[in-house]
């Protein structure tokens, strides 16, 4: 028996999936490459598309998303790496009822146990789905976590003091859009060929550390990858797209909630950070603020990179615009009914 050395030896398949590790190593090492010689000399190369000031800009948003996210991914591939490792599969079906439509409100009410932002839960998610969970409760789990752990409420709190209203509206609206998220799976999602069901990639004789070392730097490199071109994404999104047009909507309720909820998805703030910025977002209401405090967590475009990354970029294309629908819809009927 040979020893395991690495995620993709202990993965080798006939069909060449165990390059995969190897694969990601090298297309994060060229994305790294690319765009350290892009802020070096991207001044001479983009003359006339940015103005100088607009490149800066890019380099702060781009180096800020980055720091902003990656101890969070760390804590997510630390997390997943252990619960692959060190927590046996038959857990996870004693913790979580047997019925799937049931399993996914307590997934969704146990987000608050992870203190992170929406880049640790994606792999947290991918971790829980390999060990045995249905994917309806990872989802659940993976919307809820970055919405309503103690972190994000009490920053909530913090940003808009005076106004519990606020905090409670987003908990609630958050966690209602998990679970519909996760039931909207079991509907339409079982047996789906555009769904990447992760596998647990890792020998079942090998030790425990060596599961955990191969895990958490096969999670890392692939992950890494898909968040430094988010990253990239929202910086030059932030760059290319006027500000001005803010004020000439804050005055219609419906309008506004869409541009707020489309500014959360460009913008790709950690939300830990984003209450903050909503409140700092003055001449619009409390709903359209509460829509993008909402969205922010669960769909951007940093977070559609590492979902495409995880689960396949066809599950991509379909999660991230009925989050977005999802979303706001409830942002404008819990504004309703508590602000």
């Amino acid at each position: 028996m040979r020893p395991v050395s690495t995620p993709t030896e202990v993965a080798e398949k006939p069909d060449g999936t165990a390059k995969e590790s190897t694969g990601s190593s090298v297309a994060f090492t060229a994305t790294l490459i690319l765009l350290v010689g892009t802020a070096l000399f991207g001044r001479r190369l983009f003359t006339g598309w940015f103005t100088a000031g607009g490149i800066r800009t890019w380099a702060t948003m781009f180096v800020g998303v980055t720091i902003q996210a990656m101890p969070f991914l760390v804590l997510g591939v630390l997390l997943s790496a252990a619960l692959t490792a060190f927590v046996p599969a038959s857990f996870f079906a004693k913790a979580l009822p047997r019925h799937p439509a049931l399993a996914v409100p307590v997934a969704s009410a146990s987000g608050v146990v992870l203190p992170g932002c929406e880049c640790a839960s994606v792999p947290v998610s991918a971790a829980l789905m390999s060990r045995g969970v249905t994917p309806a409760a990872a989802i659940a789990f993976l919307l809820s976590a970055p919405a309503i752990n103690p972190v994000v409420l009490t920053s909530t709190a913090v940003a808009f003091p005076g106004k519990p209203q606020v905090v409670i509206a987003r908990a609630v609206t958050s966690l209602a859009v998990s679970m519909v998220l996760g039931w909207l799976w079991l509907l339409t999602g079982k047996g789906g060929s555009w769904f990447k069901m992760p596998k647990n990639r890792h020998a079942h004789d090998a030790g425990k550390f060596d599961v955990f070392r191969s895990a958490m730097l096969h999670d890392f490199l692939h992950a890494g990858g898909f968040l430094v071109i988010g990253a990239a994404a929202a910086a030059t999104l932030n760059v290319v797209v006027p500000r001005t047009w803010l004020d000439h909507v804050a005055g219609n309720l419906l309008l506004s909630v869409v541009i707020l909820g489309l500014l959360a998805v460009l913008l790709a703030i950690c939300s830990e950070a984003d209450a903050f910025v909503a409140a700092s977002l003055s001449q619009f209401s409390l709903t359209a603020r509460l829509a993008f405090m909402v969205v922010g967590p669960i769909v951007d475009v940093k977070l559609i990179a590492l979902q495409a990354g995880t689960f396949g970029p066809k599950f991509a294309v379909r999660f991230a615009p009925a989050t977005f629908v999802v979303a706001l819809t409830a942002s404008l009927l819990v504004g309703w009914w508590l602000l």
